[in-house]
C-alpha cells in the first residue's frame, strides 16, 4: 500500500490487516525504527484531533514531523496545490498526508509526488483513517464488527466519514443505517452498501452502534435547515431516544461536537460513550497506516535495486 487514498477499493483482508497492526500498537508492541523518515502535514482545513495524531504517530515510530497549515502556507498567497506538490515533492519528504476542502485532492497530489500520499480528509470525499479508527473502536469494545447494526445521524450529505464509515464497516460485515433530515441525506448511499432508514426511531432500533455526525455549517451554501435548534428537536441523540437501542450500545462522535445539536451531555459524557477510545484509537491506526506506506516505499526501493543489479 504505497498510499492510503480511500478505503472504497480496498478489500476485507487489507482492512483487516491495518486494524490487526493498530490492535498490537495499542497493545504496545514495539514499532519498527522509521528514524531518517520524514512525514509532512499538510492540512489546508482546520483539524485538531487528526492532525495531531498524525503527529505523535509518526513520532512514536521515530520518523520526523514537519506540519504545515493553510495559514503558513504559500496558497494563502494564490499558490496553486499543483506549484505546491512540485514544492515539496523537491524536497523528498516520505510520505504527506493531506487534509483539503475539495474532493479528490488527495488523487491530485498523489499523481505528482514521489512521496507517499495519506488521505486526513478531502471534502466531502473520504477520510479513511477515521473509517479504520472507528472500526477498530467498534472491534475492540464489541470484540467483533460482522453482524453488527450500526446507526449514523446526522448530516450524512456533507460528511466525508459517513462515507468512509459505509465503506469500511459493511466490508466487514456491518449493517449500516443512515438517517438524517431528508434535505443532509443525498441519493446513492444504498449503493454504497447502507440502509436509510425511515425514521430515526427505525434507525436506532436495536442498534448496536449510535454514531452522531456534526452539523457542517460551514460546507452548506444552501439552506439545508431552518436552524440548528430545530435539528436538535428531531433528530439530537439523548438518552430518551437512545433507549430504542439496545442496552450495551456503544455511543460515537468523530468531532468535533456541537454539544446540545447532535448529542447530549449525558450521552456524550455517559457510561456507553466511545468518543474518547476513538481519539485514543486513532493514534494506533495512523501509525499502522504510516508503518505500512513506509514499509511499501522500502519494498519498492528495494525491489528497484534488485533489478539494477540484474540489469547490471
Amino acid at each position: 500500500m504505497r498510499s492510503l487514498l480511500a478505503i472504497a477499493g480496498m478489500t476485507r483482508a487489507e482492512i483487516e490487516g491495518l486494524l490487526d497492526r493498530a490492535q498490537s500498537f495499542a497493545e504496545g508492541a514495539s514499532a519498527a525504527s522509521w528514524t531518517g523518515k520524514t512525514v509532512v502535514n499538510l492540512f489546508l482545513e482546520p483539524s485538531t484531533r487528526t492532525r495531531v495524531s498524525f503527529e505523535i504517530a509518526a513520532k512514536r515510530l521515530g520518523a520526523s514531523v514537519v506540519n504545515v497549515s493553510q495559514q503558513a502556507s504559500s496558497m494563502v498567497k494564490g499558490e496553486s496545490l499543483a506549484d505546491t506538490a512540485r514544492t515539496l515533492d523537491a524536497m523528498t519528504p516520505d510520505v504527506i498526508v493531506m487534509r483539503h476542502a475539495f474532493s479528490g485532492s488527495v488523487e491530485y497530489l498523489d499523481a505528482h509526488v514521489r512521496a507517499s500520499v495519506v488521505n486526513a480528509g478531502d471534502g466531502q470525499h473520504e477520510h479513511p483513517t477515521q473509517g479504520l479508527l472507528d472500526a477498530l473502536t467498534i472491534r475492540r469494545a464489541k470484540g467483533r464488527v460482522e453482524g453488527l447494526k450500526v446507526a449514523i445521524v446526522g448530516d450524512i450529505r456533507h460528511s466525508r466519514v459517513a462515507r468512509s464509515n459505509v465503506h469500511c464497516l459493511t466490508r466487514l460485515g456491518a449493517r449500516v443505517a443512515v438517517f438524517g433530515p431528508a434535505t443532509l441525506v443525498p441519493p446513492g448511499f444504498e449503493a454504497l452498501g447502507a440502509r436509510v432508514a425511515d425514521s430515526l426511531e427505525d434507525a436506532l432500533d436495536r442498534a448496536d452502534v449510535v454514531m452522531a455526525l456534526r452539523i457542517q455549517k460551514e460546507r452548506m451554501e444552501e439552506a439545508f435547515l431552518p436552524s440548528t435548534k430545530e435539528y436538535a428537536l428531531g433528530f439530537r441523540i439523548d438518552a430518551a431516544r437512545l433507549g430504542a437501542a439496545k442496552r450495551d450500545v456503544l455511543v460515537m462522535h468523530p468531532g468535533p461536537m456541537n454539544r446540545g445539536v447532535e448529542i447530549t451531555d449525558a450521552v456524550a459524557d455517559g457510561p456507553s460513550s466511545a468518543i474518547t477510545d476513538q481519539v485514543a484509537n486513532g493514534v494506533f491506526v495512523r501509525m499502522a497506516v504510516l508503518d505500512e506506506v513506509l514499509r511499501a516505499r522500502d519494498a519498492g526501493a528495494a525491489a528497484v535495486k534488485r533489478q539494477k543489479r540484474r540489469a547490471g
